[in-house]
């Protein structure tokens, strides 16, 4: 029992560290120049759409009302019937001065359906620069303008935008929000401060056109399930200027049954292990709080070391949420919350499948994945 407890206070120690790492992270990355001037410069957003899902229609207006001079919107979807088309088609006629597209794409021919879809966009794209979002992003007007201030530094060849969460009225989409702009962008800015932007990840991308034909294209990235994380991989090992940007963008999660959180947040940490596998070990120190708790069932008397972790885990959920993303941490959902992801992390470690969109995949240890 006693050396149980020795092993939980060594975690928890290195978890405290990481704690004060993720303010550190923090400080670091506010500290960035701001880019000096607008752009100009034209760019092209894809997005790849599969379904009405909620909140569809503000979320794709969103970037009808950008007040940059000059880009394009391209839609993809698989057939005409797609709900989502309807959408696309009420918008276009609503903002009939704006250079929009609906592409109509067919069924993927391999297993990452937004891989196909982007690949299809990305040769009718008519700008360099390519801003890849998902259907549940919404953006602020000056979005675009912004991306092309950062993209005017010709070292930049890829950006991943880091976002907040916005949850719907259930639970669970609350439960997940507060982990997403707490604890995976806590440790997105760690490994910004530790080893640099060698990855992307995220549901807003941008990056050079040229910048994606030098490391193969879409279909060098067609049998990943983290595509986004390969992108920005592939270009960082080809030298490549890959950064965090300062824009921030909502992740519209909508409302989650529990069945369906809980199949999303498998198909997360899956995936995840198998991108980052040394990585996804190193999420052993994250977990402060579980740690903490499991010290204090052992040997109550050392509550002393809870109060210092909810501290510290308190400061770093600050430093990223409220520093950061300009909202304020749930603090009655954090402690369920980060004893979930202590749970879903051990889960990562254990099965092949993942289940995306009513489809079961089997996963490989290098990240691939097919259709079963």
């Amino acid at each position: 029992m006693f050396a149980l407890a020795v092993a939980l206070a060594l975690l928890l120690a290195g978890s405290l560290i990481y704690c004060l790492l993720v303010v550190v992270a923090a400080r670091n990355y506010l500290a960035q120049k701001v880019p000096p001037a607008a752009s100009a410069a034209p760019i092209s957003v894809l997005k790849p759409l599969a379904g009405a899902e909620e909140g569809l229609e503000a979320n794709l207006r969103s970037f009808f009302e950008q007040d940059h001079p000059q880009y394009e919107l391209l839609f993809g979807v698989r057939d005409s019937a797609d709900p989502a088309a309807a959408v696309v088609q009420a918008l276009i006629a609503k903002f009939p001065t704006r250079t929009a597209r609906l592409l109509i794409t067919g069924e993927p021919p391999y297993p990452n359906a937004k891989v196909y879809s982007l690949e299809r966009m990305v040769v009718e794209a008519r700008y360099d620069i390519l801003v890849m979002s998902d259907s549940d992003i919404r953006v602020q007007p000056g979005f675009l303008s912004s991306i092309a201030a950062e993209f005017s530094d010709p070292g930049v060849a890829l950006a991943t935008c880091p976002y907040r969460a916005v949850a719907g009225a259930s639970f669970w989409s609350q439960l997940e929000a507060e982990g997403m702009n707490t604890d995976f962008l806590a440790g997105l800015l760690v490994a910004r401060l530790v080893e640099g932007m060698k990855f992307a990840v995220g549901p807003t991308i941008a990056a050079r056109k040229q910048a994606l034909a030098a490391i193969g294209g879409f279909a060098k990235l067609k049998d990943y399930l983290a595509e986004d994380f390969i992108m920005g991989k592939f270009a960082a090992q080809a030298g490549m200027g890959v950064i965090l940007s300062l824009n921030i963008v909502q992740h519209r999660i909508g409302s989650q049954t529990l069945r369906a959180n809980v199949s999303h947040r498998l198909r997360w940490v899956r995936s995840t292990r198998r991108s980052r596998p040394w990585g996804y070990v190193g999420q052993l120190f994250t977990h402060p709080l579980p740690f903490a708790l499991l010290l204090c069932a052992l040997h109550p008397a050392w509550w002393p070391a809870l109060v210092l972790a909810a501290a510290l885990r308190a400061l770093a959920a600050w430093s990223t949420c409220a520093w950061i993303l300009h909202a304020r941490p749930r603090w009655h959902l954090l402690v369920l919350q980060d004893i979930l992801t202590f749970l879903f992390w051990l889960a990562g470690f254990f099965g092949n499948t993942i289940v995306w969109r009513g489809r079961r995949y089997y996963l490989y240890p290098d990240g691939r994945f097919e259709l079963r």
